[in-house]
C-alpha cells in the first residue's frame, strides 16, 4: 500500500490509506509485559526496543499532542511526521462536514487498554469547565475540550459507572452503617423521604450526601474504612458477602484508607462480556477497574480524580461537576450492518466503532463514509485494497483512512478488525 509523503504529495497520495506508528503509556494501573494486549499490539506496531518488564496501559491512536500517531514514510521508515500535521496540510481528507465542525483534526481518539488494577474515580469535564480548568490550569487540564467515551470490552471487563438506582442506594444507606456515620444521620435519612419521581430533589440529596462522604478529612476516612473492614471480615464468616462488598474488600487492599474504598458502594457495579459496550458522557463517575477493551472518546485527555489514586485530586471540582444521574447505564451489544461488521452507535457526534469479524478467505466491504476513520487490525492476516492499491495488513496495523475511501477486505487467516470513525448520525443528518 503506498504511503503518503510527508510533505503531503499529489492530490491521489491523499486519498490513500496511511500507516501510522502509535504512541504508548505505560501508567501504573496497566498490565505486565507480554500479558497485556497493548503490549502486543504496540510489539506489533513499533520498531523501537520494548521493556517488557514495565506495566502497558493504553495505546493512543490519533492526533491528541498528549500522545500522537505518526506517518510510516515510505522511504527510510522514520516517523517524524505527526498524523495531525499531515491533516492540517491535506485538510480535505476529513470531509466537508467535519472540517466544517472540528476544523483541522480528528474529532476522536482511539485506544486499545489493559487494566490490571483499578483506575482513579474519575469523570470529565463537559465543554464549557473544560475550557474553564484548561485556561486556569493548563498543566494538569491538557486541553479544552469535553471527553464523553465509549469502552468496548476485548475481554471481561469490569468498571464502576454512575450512581445506582434510587432503590438501591436506600438498601446501601441501610446496609453500610459506615457512611451514615461519616455523614451523619440527618443527612442519610433525607434519601427515605425522597421518591424517584422527584428528580430535581433526588439530585439535591445524593449531590449533599456524595459531596459530605467526599469531603472527609484523611483521619476519620482511615477510621471509618478500617471499621468497615473489620465488619465485613466479621460477617463473611457468617455469611456470602455481596459481589460489590468482595469489590470493597479487593480495593481497600489496593488503596489502603482511600475514601474511594466507601464510595464504591454508590456506584453500579458493572461487568462486560466480550463484545459489549459501555458509554459515558461528560460528568458522569466511573472507574475502569479490570480487563481489557477497545476505547473510543472526543480527543481530549482532560481527567477530574477523586480517589483509588495517588494522583493529584480535585474532590471539589469534581463533586460540583456531576450530574447526579442515577440508574444503571445502557450497555451496547452492536448491531450487524452488513456480513461479519457490528457498529457500536453511542449517542455522540464525535465517534462510533465498527467491529470486523472475518473467517479466514472471507471477503468484506466497509463503505466510503464522507468522514475520516482510524483501523486498527487486532488479530490475524488479510488482503487490504482501495482505488488503486493494495497491500497485506496484519495485527498491530494502524491505518488512517481519508473520507470517502472504499476498503476491501480479505482475510488469509480468521481476522480480527476495528474501525474508529465519526458517528454515522451526525455524518447523514439533515
Amino acid at each position: 500500500m503506498e504511503i503518503a509523503k510527508a510533505n503531503g504529495g499529489c492530490e491521489a497520495d491523499r486519498r490513500r490509506l496511511l500507516r501510522l506508528k502509535c504512541s504508548v503509556k505505560d501508567y501504573a494501573w496497566g498490565t505486565i509485559g507480554s500479558d497485556s494486549l497493548v503490549y502486543r499490539v504496540y510489539t506489533a506496531n513499533s520498531d523501537d526496543q520494548i521493556d517488557s518488564t514495565r506495566p502497558y496501559a493504553e495505546l493512543w491512536m490519533g492526533t491528541h499532542e498528549s500522545g500522537p500517531s505518526y506517518l510510516e514514510v515510505e522511504d527510510d521508515g522514520s516517523s517524524g511526521v505527526t498524523l495531525r500535521s499531515w491533516i492540517v496540510e491535506n485538510p480535505e481528507c476529513l470531509g466537508d462536514r467535519v472540517l466544517e465542525k472540528w476544523g483541522c483534526d480528528l474529532p476522536f481518539l482511539f485506544k486499545v487498554l489493559s487494566v490490571a488494577r483499578p483506575l482513579s474515580i474519575q469523570a470529565h469535564p463537559d465543554k464549557v469547565l473544560a475550557k474553564k480548568m484548561h485556561k486556569a490550569h493548563p498543566n494538569l487540564y491538557k486541553d479544552d475540550n469535553h471527553k464523553p467515551e465509549m469502552a468496548l470490552a476485548y475481554t471481561q471487563f469490569e468498571a464502576l459507572c454512575g450512581f445506582v438506582p434510587l432503590q438501591e442506594l436506600k438498601s446501601v444507606i441501610r446496609a453500610i452503617p459506615e457512611i451514615e456515620e461519616l455523614v451523619g444521620s440527618e443527612e442519610t435519612n433525607q434519601v427515605f423521604c425522597i421518591s424517584e419521581h422527584d428528580d430535581e430533589k433526588v439530585k439535591s440529596v445524593v449531590r449533599t450526601i456524595f459531596t459530605l462522604l467526599m469531603s472527609a478529612g484523611p483521619d476519620t476516612t482511615k477510621q471509618i474504612v478500617f471499621k468497615l473492614k473489620r465488619r465485613l471480615h466479621l460477617e463473611s464468616q457468617e455469611r456470602h458477602l455481596t459481589d460489590k462488598e468482595r469489590l470493597v474488600l479487593k480495593l481497600e487492599k489496593q488503596y489502603p484508607n482511600d475514601i474511594g474504598v466507601i464510595s464504591a458502594f454508590f456506584f453500579n457495579y458493572v461487568k462486560l462480556n466480550p463484545g459489549e459496550a459501555l458509554y459515558l458522557g461528560a460528568n458522569e463517575p466511573h472507574a475502569y477497574l479490570f480487563g481489557e477493551c477497545i476505547e473510543v472518546m472526543a480527543t481530549s485527555d482532560n481527567v477530574v480524580r477523586a480517589g483509588l489514586t495517588s494522583k493529584p485530586l480535585d474532590i471539589q471540582s469534581l463533586c460540583s461537576m456531576l450530574t447526579y444521574k442515577l440508574g444503571f447505564p445502557e450497555i451496547l451489544k452492536g448491531s450487524k450492518i452488513r456480513p461479519y461488521i457490528t457498529r457500536y452507535l453511542p449517542p455522540f457526534d464525535e465517534f462510533e466503532v465498527d467491529v470486523c469479524d472475518l473467517p479466514c478467505g472471507a471477503s468484506t466491504v466497509f463503505p466510503s463514509v464522507p468522514g475520516p476513520s482510524l483501523l486498527l487490525v487486532l488479530h490475524g492476516e488479510g488482503r487490504m485494497s482501495t482505488d488503486g492499491s493494495a497491500d497485506e495488513v496484519s495485527m498491530g496495523d494502524v491505518l488512517f483512512v481519508p473520507a470517502d475511501t472504499e476498503i476491501h477486505l480479505k482475510s488469509s487467516s480468521d481476522l480480527k478488525l476495528y474501525r474508529a470513525g465519526v458517528n454515522n448520525r451526525f455524518l447523514y443528518s439533515l
